[in-house]
Formats: C-alpha cells, structure tokens, sequence
C-alpha cells in the first residue's frame, strides 16, 4: 500500500508536490493553518479558491 500523499483536488490521485496552508479568520485563531496539498497540474486553480476567499496565508513545496 502506497502512503504517499495526493493531490486535495477532487478526483484527483496525483502525488502532491506542493502544501497550500490556509486558515478561515472567521473560525481559526490567525496562527493556525489547515493544509490541502496539490499536485503541479491544481496548484494554481487550488491557491485561486482559498486566495479568492482571503483564506491562503503560504505555499511551500513538500
């Protein structure tokens, strides 16, 4: 069995590359962040979504 993480995007069985963390002011206390992870092919259309809500705080390679 392959424990290797994969892409958050929906149907997506890609390995991740890419951490994008995240938080909703709105429910989390500014220090903590959530993590979806992304492969190349979803990391820009992922980091739009939580950037277009003000929730992406960083990007970081894996």
């Amino acid at each position: 069995m392959d424990d290797s993480p994969i892409c958050s995007a929906k149907d997506c069985r890609a390995p991740a590359v890419w951490e994008l963390r995240w938080n909703n002011p709105k429910l989390h206390t500014p220090e903590r962040r959530k993590v979806w992870l992304a492969c190349p092919e979803h990391r820009d259309s992922l980091s739009q979504f939580l950037g277009a809500r003000g929730f992406l705080k960083e990007t970081v390679a894996r």
